[in-house]
């Protein structure tokens, strides 16, 4: 099958191939494999001139010998500790957890990046650095990193030190969607600066810069009305209170 173990026929071929002259692509095309397979099995066992199918077989047989497998991972679920003391069913905690990642996702969020960003919601302190968080979603380091990454430019979380530890922990607190709103305010404005400057070029008495104007209008207009909301919900809810129902 196209993409299993090469057998000892498979590595006479690529001898004769060789003999042949043949390139890699074209004895790939005959054995029905990826070119880089080929070309991986002769390199390593003497390259074009050196690569005889006998040695070849037995050194891929000594790498097999030497090679056991790893056993496979214990599953263990995701820690979800709540704050202690609250009585809180880990169940209900872990069932919300996943209901408010999925809500995300279907917004328009990165998977990752919101179980990330749910995770931290969750957490008692709301902070968690970047090991606690592989640790707790059991996932790689690189996807933990891209997803912080995406969510610091939101503004969704930052970043600050951890003066015990000396690492970086990323934080959710109460301004969180405060600042992300009006990050989205000002990419608004930075759009509406765009749509402005097309409107101009075309005129606006063209069908394309009637329609650049009038979306300039909206984007400008609506900003206003988000702007003003915003500061006047932080007026009158400081971070930490709690709105009234």
């Amino acid at each position: 099958m196209p993409g299993g173990r090469l057998t000892y026929e498979d590595r006479r071929r690529i001898a004769a191939g060789l003999s042949e002259g043949l390139g890699y692509a074209e004895i790939a095309r005959r054995l029905d494999r990826p070119t880089s397979t080929v070309s991986r099995e002769v390199q390593r066992n003497g390259g074009p001139k050196g690569y005889r199918a006998d040695r070849a077989q037995q050194l891929a047989g000594q790498r097999a010998r030497r090679r056991k497998p790893a056993p496979p991972p214990a599953h263990k679920p995701a820690r979800r500790t709540p704050e202690p003391g609250h009585g809180r069913d880990l169940r209900a905690v872990g069932a919300f957890a996943d209901r408010m990642a999925e809500v995300l996702v279907q917004i328009g969020m990165p998977r990752m990046t919101a179980r990330i960003l749910t995770c931290l919601a969750t957490t008692g302190t709301g902070a968690l650095t970047a090991r606690e968080l592989t640790e707790r979603l059991r996932v790689s380091p690189a996807s933990v990193s891209t997803a912080v990454a995406y969510l610091e430019e939101q503004r969704l979380i930052r970043r600050e030190r951890d003066p015990r530890s000396r690492r970086d922990r990323y934080v959710v607190d109460d301004d969180i969607w405060y600042r992300s709103y009006l990050t989205s305010v000002q990419r608004n404005a930075m759009l509406a600066e765009v749509t402005a400057e097309g409107a101009k070029l075309f005129g606006t008495a063209t069908p394309v810069g009637g329609r650049l104007e009038n979306v300039t209008k909206f984007l400008r207009h609506t900003n206003e009305d988000m702007i003003r909301a915003a500061e006047h919900w932080r007026h009158l809810f400081a971070p930490g209170d709690s709105p009234p129902a």
